[in-house]
């Protein structure tokens, strides 16, 4: 971050707001942060808070986490990337949204989830598809065991948005809306999907555990 953005930053959050953020000074940090944080069941309707909001509200759903989280490395002067997971499938099937980060030349996830498999990703992955296929294997219909992830998003880096996005309290569609217009690449050729396997039972057991309880 500039000395312009980080003194508009500093200005708009409160000393509280600014010093959680500034204690969570590495991606292990962040993600431990955001574990602590209940899951949003959006049981009032759809959000997209801000990082201020969810930190009020002490809540954050995948999207929400990713903000966050990109604010957050954002501060320590780390580009604030967030991805689209996108999946097959409706319903129960959502797409799910990441931050990354990188050390050296590799890639790793920040990722708020309710569940045990989709979660933080270590800097060990060349590219964001290298990243985007160690979730395949994970992501399935508890109900079914079918596994659905087909894509994933060019990164945002949210930085295009200004300051803005981390201390306003409109909900930021906007920032759904501008991951969806990134580009989009598909991760299994479409003559694979048939050879694809369900989700045993054993995996769709420890599929089902869940930090938060609705």
């Amino acid at each position: 971050m500039n000395k312009k953005c980080l003194t508009q930053l500093k200005s708009g959050l409160t000393k509280d707001e600014y010093k959680i953020l500034a204690r969570l000074s590495t991606p292990i940090l962040i993600q431990d942060f955001i574990d602590s944080v209940p899951i949003n069941f959006e049981k009032n309707g759809d959000t997209h808070m801000s990082p201020r909001r969810s930190l009020r509200e002490n809540k954050m759903h995948c999207i929400e986490g990713a903000m966050f989280a990109a604010a957050a490395l954002w501060i320590h002067g780390e580009p604030p990337l967030i991805m689209n997971l996108s999946t097959r499938y409706g319903g129960e099937d959502v797409h799910h949204v990441i931050a990354l980060y990188k050390r050296g030349n590799r890639f790793g996830a920040i990722s708020k989830t309710n569940h045990a498999t989709i979660r933080f990703r270590d800097p060990v992955y060349k590219t964001p598809r290298e990243l985007a296929l160690s979730y395949f294997h994970e992501w399935f219909s508890n109900k079914t065991g079918v596994k659905s992830l087909s894509g994933y998003s060019k990164p945002l880096n949210m930085s295009r948005f200004g300051t803005e996005w981390i201390t306003t309290e409109k909900d930021l569609y906007n920032i759904a809306d501008a991951l969806d217009e990134q580009a989009q690449y598909e991760l299994i050729p479409k003559g694979n999907w048939r050879f694809v396997r369900k989700a045993d039972p054993m995996e769709i057991k420890a599929g089902s555990i869940i930090e938060w309880k609705r």
